[in-house]
């Protein structure tokens, strides 16, 4: 989560949707297996090796992978700070949808459709949304009850 009036770092302001999803999949692939390979990575995001591993490059030389030809890879602190940024927007968005109650093929569409464009300060206050009615489910069941009207 970031701190209230903190700015993100430039890496997580300054990079495009191809780079949070090779990121967030890294992350998930090293997590799973401890290292991440292009043949993996292309496979999940149903893209070539060669494009998978074109933009690994671009990631190692802005300083985001851990990365030598023929080997896995990792993330670096910076590669995972993003990756890690990614993934509480994600489950931030996946949370805030399912309390709604769309269900889960909608959710999934939503989120991906949406995760890339929102702004932190639109994050922050669906965290804080979330909170409020995690700690408060009066209010949530009334705000879903007064929707079907």
């Amino acid at each position: 989560m970031l701190a209230k009036n903190r700015k993100p770092s430039r890496a997580i302001q300054d990079r495009s949707e191809s780079t949070e999803d090779h990121l967030e999949r890294i992350q998930e692939l090293v997590n799973q297996k401890g290292y991440a390979r292009v043949a993996d990575i292309a496979a999940s995001l149903s893209l070539s090796r060669s494009t998978v591993s074109n933009m690994i490059r671009r990631l190692a030389r802005r300083g985001f992978v851990n990365y030598e030809k023929y080997r896995g890879l990792t993330l670096t602190p910076e590669g995972r700070a993003v990756a890690d940024h990614v993934r509480v927007r994600h489950q931030t968005l996946t949370e805030f949808f399912e309390l709604l109650g769309l269900g889960p093929q909608t959710v999934e569409q939503e989120v991906e459709v949406i995760e890339h464009h929102l702004r932190p300060e639109t994050l922050r206050v669906f965290m804080r949304l979330i909170r409020f009615w995690r700690e408060h489910p009066e209010q949530l069941q009334t705000f879903l009850r007064d929707g079907k009207r």
